[in-house]
């Protein structure tokens, strides 16, 4: 993986936080509008580590290949994108 290592690091380890958090929350039966704010928060903060791992994919893996890859190993990194653009909208 080439994304910022350290950003994805600190990101990720800031949602495990929050995870536990929530799941704590849930034990102590807190409002569930509060258990429900906090899980959005965590998704943001996974989408943000996403983001930082695709933007890096792009402009590493798939640059790489266009620029040095066959014909196939393009249209392999567009299939990969497409099906990642795909899970995005579930």
């Amino acid at each position: 993986m080439i994304a910022d290592h350290e950003r994805v690091s600190r990101l990720l380890r800031t949602a495990r936080g929050q995870i536990d958090g929530i799941l704590r929350m849930i034990e102590e039966d807190r409002y569930c509008v509060d258990v429900s704010t906090q899980i959005h928060a965590a998704s943001s903060i996974l989408r943000k580590a996403n983001a930082e791992v695709m933007k890096a994919h792009l402009r590493h893996c798939v640059r790489e290949s266009f620029s040095a890859g066959s014909e196939s190993d393009r249209d392999v990194k567009i299939e990969e994108l497409i099906g990642l653009l795909e899970r995005g909208d579930r």
